[in-house]
């Protein structure tokens, strides 16, 4: 079966592709300044040729504007995905406001999504209530911004013994709230079980210190 031959757009047709999909948030965005000062440098040549004559218009066919429109998209993809992943990859506060929320309302929380099946909201708050439970028992002390990572760091020290369940949970925090990670019933039973094993140990540190440091 021979292969149909490729619709050639018209420059109207090209310039709004092209402008529809370099309209997107993530270009927008994520490219650098220069990369859309090309582009708009581009839609402005493009205007040029509407309004001048039917011959200049006519020496850019379509195909030709529709070449140059690929490589502007292709080169906006390439620069604009290190960007992406880099932001994607910026750790996320723990608590995001949640100052007034205490540790067993967040268990509270985390055992309703967990019977409605929803894993990844379970562990989230599951791992939210042992930092809150720590910073209740005057192990951490309360820090705006605090990090996953940070926490879990923290916690390492008055409890040295859990210091690698506390670093794979707060990768397991970190790739749920990035979007990229699934999670089941033993996610949660991980996160429930460090929360249990760290409420029921006794920091290596006196509590009344209240300075475990951070990194």
């Amino acid at each position: 079966m021979g292969a149909e031959p490729p619709v050639l757009p018209s420059a109207d047709e090209a310039r709004r592709w092209a402008a529809e999909e370099l309209a997107k948030p993530e270009y927008r965005d994520a490219a650098p300044s220069w990369l859309g000062t090309l582009w708009r440098n581009f839609l402005e040549w493009l205007r040029s040729l509407d309004g001048g004559s039917t011959g200049d218009a006519a020496q850019v066919p379509g195909a030709a504007i529709a070449i140059v429109i690929a490589a502007i998209i292709i080169a906006a993809v390439i620069l604009a995905r290190p960007r992406l992943n880099a932001r994607a990859r910026r750790p996320t506060e723990v608590f995001e406001g949640d100052v007034a929320v205490h540790a067993a309302d967040y268990r509270a929380r985390a055992e309703a999504a967990a019977g409605a099946g929803k894993w990844g909201d379970a562990v989230v708050d599951r791992f939210r209530a042992l930092v809150r439970n720590a910073e209740d028992r005057a192990i951490l002390d309360p820090q705006p911004g605090l990090t996953a990572d940070e926490a879990a760091r923290a916690l390492s020290l008055p409890f040295p013994a859990e210091a690698r369940r506390l670093e794979l949970a707060a990768a397991m925090f970190d790739g749920i709230r990035y979007g990229n990670r699934a999670s089941g019933a033993a996610d949660y039973q991980a996160m429930a079980d460090l929360d249990e094993a760290l409420e029921a140990s006794r920091p290596a540190r006196s509590p009344g210190a209240n300075a475990v440091p951070l990194p």
